[in-house]
């Protein structure tokens, strides 16, 4: 049996050795390695101090346990520091912000001391009854199991692959561990066969830790995870069970087993280990395991990430706020098996209106004042109203006046306010369950977390509203302004009429402009009036010759100075737009380049054709402009420099009606030099070489 013992741990503390030289190689490159090199240095002096032990002969198992109560301990620093890199993004900082950690460690220094001090651990012994080493390592396994568990499933997939092999070989040293220590607790001693074969069952976990030597070399902050460490407790459940059915087993089979006891504990350790696969295996046993722990002792009823994402989903398929309105009851009424309820919405006086309503059964209030005592109680509390718990105390809703909605044949059971950045948006009332339950604090928060995601939706649905009706406006604000805009040119037109009146009126030429003038303003005006009963710009299209064009822009601007040149070797040109509209346009460019000109100089409208392409040309000998007030405010609607005299919407509007007929305005200015306007339109017709 020495032998046995001596190769067995002999063999441990090589391959011990071995993993320390490979974690020494990575030393420079990653701070693992070191770390990981010292608790190996201590598992080895664990396994070397048995192997000596044997080979001398005078091995004693109580000498060896702080030997191995300081490698437990040095594991659990290792793990504790790769849950600590999980959660903080550093090794250290767990062991210095949790006091768990430093009781454990408490605790750690207290067992080491007993197995030190042995006289002093018999001393315990005698007091207490029992063994009080054999329990420190059973504790010290379970928790080892605990700390592989929550460094592996707080790791993300790719954290995975790095340490899924050093926990799957530290959680076979545990297991190990604790199968020896509490089969060796129940029968108040220690199982020796099993002990002796420990050397050659952690030999054969260190190439697992071997392997995650190297991925663990890869990155060394990759093991940070920027979300919240969770506990999981499946090893705790599943350990405190274990030791409980073993206990009873145990206890029988000791004490009632007669000759047939050995056999019987062999059979029941095959069980048990066999129990204890199933258990962490399967992940189906796990799961049944988890809902029923839950039911009964947690109470998680709702997986709260699942109904989350439901309800997103659902919601994204509305398009209305009465459809999400008929959704919020439905909803709400579907969470707690409500039959019925109603949604009470916030309009812009700050009053509730029974917006939506589904078998009320009750003549529910249509609406609810802002000032009402319901509105500041749920503002202030942001409580789920629960009439049953009213019934039972009233004393919880003194500062509410709940009689409106109280009568003999009243279905109310629930009152659910509805919140968008802690303002009240909405609260809806649900009528009895169809089958009476009592609430508890988990529907309470699942109703209220509901309650905020659809308020939400309520406020996102508003605000769409809220945005159609506004380019609704702002359409036909457009149309006002270009409206307008026309209206203002055709009054300076007939203010030149008025202005040269009495200068004129004898003059026969002139009485027959100033006919002409009056029919084609009421015939523009008139066109505005239509367009303005349409509620739209007319878009209809038609062949115009741009030469016809030029020449009502040059008779209408005939009164302002200096006078239009029209430049063009073409006989004919045409395109296809709105003479009238197009009229405007260039008038309003013409009109603004005879008042940035002095009376002595030159504007001129030439017109030619490049390919496909009519372009007309405005050139002014004026004051210009520079290139700062082209790029900010030239083309931007409402901006002007004429004051009170104009709308700043003309050069806009002309560059709007271009591009929407797929041609393109330049501008080329300077100060003191005048500028030129080029506008490029396609031609109606292409143009071909004959």
């Amino acid at each position: 049996m020495e032998n046995f013992i001596f190769y067995s741990y002999l063999s441990a503390t090589l391959a011990y050795c071995a993993v320390i030289f490979l974690a020494l190689r990575h030393i420079k490159k990653s701070p693992y390695a070191l770390f990981l090199a010292i608790t190996l240095v201590v598992s080895a002096v664990w396994s070397g101090y048995i192997t000596w032990s044997a080979f001398t002969g005078r091995l004693v198992i109580a000498d060896a346990l702080p030997f191995e109560t300081a490698r437990n301990g040095a594991w659990f620093g290792f793990i504790t520091a790769i849950i600590s890199q999980q959660q903080f993004g550093n090794l250290f900082k767990l062991f210095s912000e949790s006091g768990l950690v430093k009781y454990v460690l408490l605790w750690f220094l207290a067992a080491w001391l007993l197995e030190c001090i042995q006289q002093l651990g018999y001393l315990i012994n005698l007091l207490v009854g029992t063994d009080l080493r054999l329990i420190n390592h059973v504790l010290a396994a379970a928790l080892g199991l605990i700390l592989v568990e929550q460094c592996y499933r707080n790791a993300n997939r790719e954290q995975r692959w790095m340490i899924k092999f050093l926990c799957l070989g530290l959680g076979a040293m545990f297991i190990v561990d604790f199968f020896i220590y509490s089969k060796s607790l129940l029968f108040s001693k220690l199982d020796s066969s099993l002990w002796n074969s420990r050397g050659l069952l952690n030999a054969a976990v260190t190439p697992l830790i071997a392997i995650s030597v190297a991925r663990l070399n890869l990155n060394p902050d990759s093991l940070h995870t920027p979300r919240k460490v969770v506990f999981h407790t499946t090893v705790l459940v599943g350990t405190g069970l274990y030791l409980l059915l073993m206990s009873l087993a145990g206890f029988y089979i000791r004490d009632f087993g007669g000759n047939w006891g050995q056999l019987a504990q062999i059979i029941f350790i095959f069980l048990a280990l066999l129990l204890l696969i199933i258990l962490f295996a399967s992940g189906k046993i796990r799961a049944l395991a988890k809902v029923y722990f839950n039911k009964h002792f947690f109470h998680y009823r709702y997986d709260y990430r699942e109904e989350w994402l439901k309800l997103s989903k659902s919601i994204a398929q509305l398009n209305s706020i009465d459809s999400i309105s008929g959704f919020t009851i439905n909803t709400l009424s579907d969470l707690v098996d409500s039959s019925g309820g109603g949604l009470w919405l916030k309009n812009q006086q700050g009053e509730f209106y029974l917006a939506k309503d589904k078998n009320l059964g009750f003549q529910a209030p249509k609406i609810v004042g802002e000032n009402d005592s319901l509105i500041e109680f749920l503002t202030k509390k942001q409580w789920v109203i629960d009439f049953i718990e009213y019934q039972n105390t009233p004393d919880m809703y003194d500062e509410v006046d709940l009689s409106p909605w109280l009568s003999d044949d009243n279905p109310v059971w629930l009152i659910i306010p509805l919140f968008q950045q802690n303002e009240l948006t909405a609260f809806a009332v649900l009528t009895q369950a169809r089958v009476p339950r009592q609430m508890n604090w988990e529907d309470h928060d699942l109703l209220k977390t509901a309650g905020m995601q659809l308020a939400n939706a309520l406020a996102l649905s508003h605000t769409s509203d809220e945005l159609a009706r506004s380019r609704q406006f702002e359409a036909y604000n457009r149309l006002s302004a270009y409206i307008v805009h026309d209206l203002k040119n055709l009054v300076a037109q007939i203010s030149l009429i008025v202005k040269n009146a009495p200068k004129h009126k004898h003059n026969p030429e002139f009485i027959d402009d100033t006919i002409d003038t009056l029919e084609n303003v009421v015939h523009k005006m008139q066109h505005l009036v239509d367009q303005f009963k349409k509620g739209q710009l007319d878009s209809g299209q038609a062949k115009i010759n741009l030469l016809a064009v030029i020449g009502d822009v040059a008779r209408q601007q005939a009164g302002n100075k200096p006078p239009i040149q029209i430049i063009t070797r073409l006989e004919a040109c045409e395109i296809n737009g709105e003479q009238h509209k197009l009229t405007a346009i260039l008038g309003h460019l013409a009109q603004n380049a005879q008042e940035a000109t002095d009376d002595d100089g030159e504007v001129k409208i030439e017109l030619t054709q490049d390919d496909d392409y009519a372009v007309i040309k405005i050139i002014d000998t004026g004051v210009g402009m520079d290139e700062k007030f082209i790029a900010e405010r030239l083309f931007k609607p409402f901006d002007t420099t004429k004051g009170n005299a104009g709308m700043g919407i003309g050069v806009y509007e002309a560059r709007d009606y271009i591009v929407k007929h797929h041609g393109d305005i330049s501008v080329i200015s300077k100060p003191d030099a005048g500028s030129t306007f080029t506008i490029r339109l396609p031609l109606a017709v292409k143009k071909t070489d004959t």
